[in-house]
């Protein structure tokens, strides 16, 4: 049966912290029903998948599908490094396709890489490596003796080459000598003003169906599908740019921002120009994409919830919450080895996870919002706009567990938004959004559906969202109707 004749399907999304299931009748055009347990990747990915899929058949009546997709973060989502030649260009172009691709950047090199350099990029230990350098008839000295140096290191990442055009093929010839998977895609930043990040996120996508999946433990799982399609990061960020546009004659929602706080990291995904709302400010450095993704990778509310703690101070952290700092360190160290507990009646548990949570919003999006700068030139102050300036995004929407699982999420969810206390000052938020709870864990589900029904993926995503209104207005009692937008 082909995609388009199918009536039901399954998409699954094996997480970091526990695999969830969403059962979709394409037909009638209706979420069936969703599951999740804990993900078991330690030791074998599919009894937490078997877990997820029988409570789901309870819940559901439905135990065969006609398509079934998935996607992955489990053991530690996809770990990538990106060489690029000038920090401002090639090098952020090269991080900001890895991003977008799913990836989880560990580590981001300029010009010529040296020992010091190779040594961090070995310590990293990255699936993939992404070479980039020169724009197309640029320089070539870079790229070629990066590849020479990636080519002398230990290991079988694989590297996929999208630089100079000129050298590119070159730059792989040096690598495969050396026994290295190379693949060459077209150059992430052809020209100084015009990045191309999509090439290279299909070709790290390939690496990842390819050779990640199965390094990961997840080949059972994946014998049970039909396509193992992406990795979750990018599974969501293809969910947003749905959301955002729309598809197949059903309208987005316009400008937006995801925040999907999870148990290893805090991702954001701006949908935006980001164009600068004070006037007279002129944007600086790399043009920012419209579909932006940023990867916290110490944010994490379980795995990472020691790194939040030092991020924001434990002192902080432990009277946001409530608790005292002997009581929040015990917590954290429960964390350590108990990654999938949860609250479950525990209200001092409950107040730390919703601190920590809190905290993980306010950090990561500290640091994907753009800020100005202020500069004296011969004609006056100016203003550069460096990142993006979220202050025109009207809708916020969250994702994730300690958002879906929380009592009241819209705190959490506030601190997304300008005026957010403890916020920095500086970052440009969104000014005045309404926020929206993706309370069934749709959006990664979404995005996998959006491949063979991307306007029904829309449909159900505007749904299936629930408003968050403020405290004064009382509970939120249906999904978001797109109609009564702000917009």
């Amino acid at each position: 049966m082909t995609p388009a004749d199918a009536r039901t399907a399954l998409l699954v999304d094996f997480g970091s912290t526990f695999t969830k299931a969403v059962a979709v009748d394409l037909a009638r055009e209706r979420v069936l029903g969703t599951a999740r347990a804990p993900t078991t990747v330690a030791t074998d990915v599919q009894q937490g998948l078997d877990a997820a899929l029988r409570l789901l058949a309870e819940r559901t009546g439905v135990g065969r599908f006609d398509v079934r997709l998935c996607c992955s973060s489990a053991a530690g989502g996809l770990r990538m490094c990106a060489v690029g030649l000038v920090p401002e260009l090639t090098a952020e172009a090269a991080r900001q396709a890895a991003l977008s691709a799913g990836a989880k950047v560990v580590g981001t090199f300029s010009y010529e890489l040296g020992p010091d350099d190779l040594a961090a990029l070995a310590a990293a230990r990255p699936d993939i490596v992404l070479l980039t350098g020169g724009t197309d008839g640029g320089n070539r000295a870079a790229i070629l003796h990066n590849a020479a140096a990636l080519a002398s290191l230990p290991g079988a990442f694989p590297v996929v080459v999208a630089g100079n055009r000129a050298a590119a093929g070159e730059a792989a010839g040096i690598l495969r000598t050396a026994g290295k998977d190379a693949r060459v895609c077209a150059n992430v930043m052809p020209r100084l003003d015009r990045p191309d990040l999509e090439p290279a996120r299909e070709a790290i996508r390939g690496v990842f169906l390819e050779r990640i999946v199965r390094a990961r433990g997840l080949t059972a799982a994946e014998s049970l599908m039909d396509d193992f399609a992406t990795p979750t990061p990018a599974a969501v960020l293809d969910a947003a740019r749905l959301l955002s546009v729309g598809a197949e004659g059903e309208p987005g929602l316009g400008d937006l921002l995801v925040l999907d706080i999870g148990g290893a990291t805090t991702d954001l995904h701006s949908l935006c120009d980001g164009f600068p709302t004070r006037g007279g400010a002129i944007p600086k450095g790399l043009p920012e994409p419209f579909a932006k993704r940023t990867v916290e990778g110490d944010l994490g509310v379980r795995f990472n919830a020691g790194s939040i703690a030092a991020a924001f101070g434990p002192s902080r952290l432990a009277a946001r919450a409530g608790v005292s700092e002997d009581d929040l360190a015990e917590v954290l160290a429960r964390f350590e080895t108990r990654t999938a507990v949860l609250p479950e009646g525990d209200t001092a548990l409950l107040r730390i996870d919703r601190a920590l949570a809190e905290a993980a919003a306010l950090l990561a999006v500290d640091r994907h919002a753009g800020r100005y700068e202020r500069v004296f030139t011969p004609l006056g102050p100016q203003f550069l706009l460096h990142g993006k300036d979220l202050g025109g995004v009207r809708v916020v929407i969250g994702t994730g567990g300690p958002l879906a699982d929380a009592p009241d999420p819209r705190p959490i969810l506030a601190c997304a938004a300008a005026g957010a206390a403890d916020a920095d000052p500086e970052a440009l938020r969104p000014a005045r959004p309404e926020f929206l709870l993706d309370r069934s864990y749709l959006l990664a589900a979404m995005g996998l559906l959006g491949r063979i029904r991307p306007g029904l993926a829309v449909r159900l995503m505007k749904r299936a969202l629930v408003p968050l209104p403020d405290a004064a207005d009382g509970p939120a009692q249906t999904p978001h109707d797109p109609s009564t937008s702000r917009r």
